[in-house]
């Protein structure tokens, strides 16, 4: 298993306590969180950007190491930048 954050964590041991309780309105909220999953990842706009054929080479390259096409991997690193997930392991040295 994953290593877990402590919110997760907190969640797993209420879990595993019987402290959950299923909501009364399941079916409606699963709708709605589908309908927000479905919103965050749907992929409706393009950007046209110009990158030196070093990095281009090297983005294919990384992305074939991670069994992905390149541009899901620019997509994806993108999304974790503009989320707040991306560290500058630099910046801590």
């Amino acid at each position: 298993m994953n290593k877990l954050d402590s919110e997760e964590r907190e969640i797993l041991e209420a879990f595993d306590k019987g402290l959950l309780k299923k909501s009364k309105n399941i079916k409606k909220q699963i709708t709605e969180h589908r309908a927000v999953a479905e919103a965050t990842f749907k992929k409706d706009a393009r950007i046209n950007i110009r990158l030196s054929s070093r990095d281009l080479h090297s983005l294919q390259a990384r992305a074939l190491m991670e069994g992905m096409p390149y541009q899901t991997l620019v997509s994806s690193v993108l999304h974790k930048y503009v989320d707040g997930q991306l560290i500058d392991k630099s910046a801590n040295k």
